[in-house]
C-alpha cells in the first residue's frame, strides 16, 4: 500500500476520534449539583436589594444581583422568585440621582429623579407604599448586621417597614432575622456587614452615632446568623465587605484635583487644611480621603477666611476621612472579612470574595469588548453615588456569586452576559 496513503488515513482517523471525543455543548445537562434552589431567598443590605445611584428604584431592583441568580438557577431546578417591586406607577422609588449633563470644563451636573416616589407619607417618618406579595429578596438598605435582632427595627427603618405586614408604628416587633427566615428555604445568600464600616467612612468618622460595629460584636452576630440560615440544613453562599476605600466615592474628589481647581484662581496656593478626626488643624496629604459630595457643596475657597485655604478655616471632618481613620476602616473591613471567611468555612458555605473581586474590575479590565473601571461615570462599575454598583457591576457579582455556589455545590447554574447589562446612564 502506497505509503503516503497510509500516512493520510492515519491522519484522518486521529482527526476523526478527536472529534468524537470532544464534548457537544448539548452533551452538557444543567446540573443542581448537590444543592437544592426550589426555594431561594437572598439577605443583606442595599446591595443585594439593587439600591443605586443614591435610591432604590424599580429599574435598580429589576437588575439586582440576586433577580439575575434566581433566573439562572431555573435551568437547575429554581423556583419563583420575588422581589418586593416598586409599583409601575411609583417606579422612581425612593427617588435617586441621573446624570443630566457637563459643565463647560467637564464636570458632571447631577440631577434627582423624583417625579414618581412610593411614599405614603412625606412628613418625617418619610414612609413607602407598603409592599404585598411573596418575598425572596429581603436586601434592606441600610440595616447593619447590628441590627438584625432589634425587635422593632421595623419603626427605624422604612425599607423594611415596607415588606412587614403591620404598619408603623404598630406591632412591629418582628426583627429582620426572624422575618426572612419564617418560611421556609431551601438555599441562601447572605451579604451582610457592609454597614457596620460604611456610616462611619462616608460621614469621615465625624457621626457620633455611627461608628464600626466592635470586632467581637461583629464576630457574635455573624456567626449567629449563620447558625440561624443553616439550622435547617440549607446550603449558600456569603460574601465578604468591599474594600470601601476603593470606590469612587473615596477617589474622585482628590487632593491634587482639588489644588488644581484652586489654581485657577488662586495659583500661589499650595495646601489645603483639614480638621482631623483628633480635633487637629493640619495640611492636607495624598494619604487623606475627601468625600465625593464635597465636590458639589462648592465650598473650598469660600468666605472671608477662604474654606480650606487657611487653618483658620479648615475643610470639617465630615468632608475628609483622614489617614488614620481610613486605617480604621481598612483594619475593620479586614477584621470582618476574616470573620466572614472563617464562619463560612465552618458551616460549610461557599464563599464570594467581594473585596478582590470588585479591587480587581476597579483596577481596570475589559469584559467582551467593554472597559470595567472604578472611574467615576465612565467606569461602567459604580452608580452615581460613587459605592453601589451598577446593573453591569451587579452583574459582574451576580457571576461571582454563580461561580463560588457551582465550585462549592458542583452545580452548573449558566452565568449571566455582562454586557447586556449598562453602566452609568448617559443623557
Amino acid at each position: 500500500m502506497n505509503s503516503k496513503y497510509i500516512f493520510r488515513s492515519m491522519i484522518a482517523v486521529a482527526i476523526l476520534g478527536m472529534a468524537s471525543c470532544k464534548p457537544e455543548l448539548s452533551d452538557i445537562s444543567p446540573s443542581k449539583g448537590t444543592a437544592d434552589f426550589s426555594r431561594y431567598i437572598a439577605i443583606g443590605n442595599s446591595l443585594t436589594s439593587g439600591y443605586a445611584d443614591n435610591g432604590l428604584y424599580l429599574e435598580g431592583q429589576k437588575n439586582s444581583f440576586p433577580e439575575m441568580i434566581a433566573g439562572q438557577m431555573k435551568s437547575v431546578g429554581g423556583g419563583a422568585f420575588y422581589t418586593p417591586f416598586f409599583k409601575d406607577s411609583e417606579a422612581d422609588g425612593s427617588g435617586y440621582k441621573i446624570l443630566t449633563g457637563f459643565t463647560a470644563a467637564g464636570l458632571p451636573i447631577i440631577g434627582d429623579q423624583n417625579a414618581h416616589t412610593a411614599y405614603r407619607t412625606t412628613t418625617p417618618p418619610k414612609l413607602f407604599t407598603k409592599y404585598v406579595g411573596e418575598i425572596n429578596n429581603y436586601g434592606v438598605p441600610g440595616i447593619k448586621l447590628a441590627h438584625i435582632n432589634i425587635p422593632q427595627y421595623g419603626n427605624l427603618n422604612n425599607y423594611f417597614e415596607r415588606m412587614l405586614p403591620t404598619d408603623y408604628p404598630n406591632n412591629n416587633n418582628t426583627t429582620y432575622l426572624n422575618f426572612v427566615t419564617a418560611k421556609p428555604f431551601t438555599f441562601f445568600s447572605m451579604w451582610l456587614g457592609n454597614n457596620d464600616i460604611l456610616g462611619y467612612a462616608t460621614t469621615g468618622g465625624a457621626d457620633p452615632t455611627d461608628q464600626p460595629t466592635p470586632k467581637a460584636a461583629f464576630a457574635s452576630l455573624y456567626t449567629a446568623a449563620a447558625d440561624v440560615m443553616t439550622k435547617d440544613k440549607a446550603k449558600g453562599v456569603v460574601a465578604t465587605i468591599p474594600d470601601v476605600l476603593a470606590t469612587p466615592f473615596f477617589n474622585t474628589v482628590t487632593l491634587s484635583s482639588l489644588l488644581a481647581a484652586v489654581h485657577a484662581t488662586a495659583p500661589t496656593i499650595n495646601a489645603l487644611y483639614i480638621k482631623t478626626g483628633q480635633n487637629a488643624t493640619r495640611a492636607a496629604t495624598a494619604k487623606d480621603y475627601f468625600v465625593l459630595p464635597l465636590a458639589s457643596a462648592n465650598l473650598i475657597g469660600t468666605g472671608a477666611i477662604p474654606y480650606g485655604l487657611s487653618p483658620f478655616n479648615p475643610i470639617e471632618s465630615q468632608w475628609v476621612l483622614d489617614q488614620d481613620e481610613a486605617a480604621i476602616v481598612a483594619d475593620y473591613v479586614s477584621a470582618y472579612n476574616n470573620t466572614i471567611k472563617s464562619v463560612a468555612a465552618s458551616k460549610g458555605l461557599a464563599v464570594v470574595d467581594a473585596y478582590a473581586l470588585l479591587k480587581e474590575y476597579g483596577a481596570g479590565k475589559v469584559v467582551n469588548g467593554v472597559p470595567i473601571s472604578a472611574a467615576y461615570i465612565t467606569g461602567n462599575l459604580f452608580s452615581l453615588d460613587g459605592i453601589h454598583l451598577t446593573p453591569m457591576g451587579y452583574a459582574l457579582v451576580a457571576n461571582e456569586f454563580i461561580r463560588a455556589i457551582n465550585g462549592k455545590y458542583g452545580s452548573s447554574i449558566p452565568v449571566v452576559d455582562v454586557t447586556r447589562y449598562r453602566g452609568v446612564k448617559f443623557p
